[in-house]
């Protein structure tokens, strides 16, 4: 039996030409879009073999899947990352907060994840992989927020707050496809982020015995 020191060599290499498949991948999605991302433009790219690529990743599915994976743990790494340098607790935070979420959403790996998106639209097949990469990276983010911002994922106001400020945070990133949208995008930072720490501190007032809460 090979000892385990000697099988590293070609455990490493096998790692590294996964991890250029998964990157060029990524570039290729964010510069040229889906119909350009195949295995054989991603293997030149990456600059191995069709063949090897086809042994890690044997379809286009695989390998646009295992990349869209790939994106969303370096984008949620990115967040946590950015998350653990912020302002102290107050209307600051919250900015931060909110911009932290709408830059995730404005990234070019976003970018890339919107061509995944696209074209998951019309494959049934591609999006029962997406969606559930997806639904994943949606918990993540929401539940990094609602630490920075010490608050319980949990309660009813601050999970559809939180996740109000996801669903804006996409639309900004769609509008910064076409073009530069970032005067705009900094106006409604602020603005959702004084909203939302008005929405969220009726969650601290106490209320009157017997009267519901108000939704939002």
């Amino acid at each position: 039996m090979t000892a385990p020191e000697q099988r590293a060599p070609k455990q490493d290499r096998s790692r590294i030409t996964r991890e250029r498949l998964l990157s060029a991948s990524i570039d290729l999605l964010a510069t040229q879009g889906w119909a350009a991302t195949t295995v054989g433009a991603v293997a030149a790219a990456a600059g191995v073999s069709r063949g090897a690529a086809q042994h890690h990743f044997p379809t286009r599915e695989d390998l646009i899947t295992a990349a869209l994976g790939h994106m969303i743990e370096q984008r949620l790494e990115n967040v946590r990352t950015v998350g653990l340098d912020l302002p102290a607790p107050g209307p600051e935070r919250t900015v931060a907060v909110v911009r932290l979420i709408v830059d995730h959403y404005t990234s070019d790996l976003f970018k890339a994840a919107l061509h995944v998106w696209t074209a998951a639209a019309s494959d049934p097949a591609l999006r029962d992989r997406v969606l559930p990469l997806e639904n994943h990276m949606s918990r993540e983010v929401l539940a990094i927020a609602a630490a920075a911002l010490d608050r319980d994922p949990a309660e009813p106001r601050v999970r559809r707050s939180l996740q109000t400020t996801l669903d804006l945070a996409r639309g900004l990133g769609l509008a910064d496809v076409l073009s530069d949208d970032s005067l705009r995008r900094e106006k409604v930072i602020g603005f959702w982020a004084e909203t939302l720490d008005l929405v969220l501190a009726q969650d601290a007032e106490p209320h009157a015995a017997g009267v519901a809460a108000a939704t939002f």
